[in-house]
């Protein structure tokens, strides 16, 4: 239980800074640059996504699935890509839909993304290990 708990402390610690990259770079493309808001969510998801990868399998997650690290990545790759249309269908929803600043959407959107990719990611990465 007590690793269990350390991991989750590290994913957030990695959500965090994911975060930071992803709301950044989503209010610079929109704000600075002017480019539509689901546009530039998919750039700055992209951005958060590829720092995530690396600090996931590096720190947070033990990665003993018994696969190889192309299978690994793909996994990564596919899940994240399902994260980003979750992402996607929440910011599109929450802004066009119910006309919510899509500041206020993301950290909505944000959260169940980060609670779908701990769930797959643990349990893939790791396989039957919940100690």
């Amino acid at each position: 239980m007590r690793r269990l708990i350390n991991q989750i402390f590290k994913f957030g610690i990695v959500g965090i800074i994911a975060f930071l990259i992803d709301y950044g770079l989503m209010v610079f493309c929109t704000e600075v640059l002017g480019i539509y808001y689901l546009w530039s969510t998919v750039i700055s998801f992209t951005v958060s996504v590829i720092f995530n990868y690396f600090a996931s399998i590096r720190w947070v997650f033990q990665v003993d699935n018994g696969k190889s690290q192309i299978a690994n990545i793909v996994f990564f790759i596919v899940f994240s890509v399902i994260g980003l249309g979750i992402n996607q269908v929440i910011m599109w929803c929450g802004v066009d839909g119910l006309h919510i600043s899509y500041l206020i959407v993301k950290l909505f959107a944000t959260a169940i993304v980060m609670i779908f990719n701990f769930i797959t990611r643990k349990m893939y990465f790791e396989k039957g290990d919940t100690q």
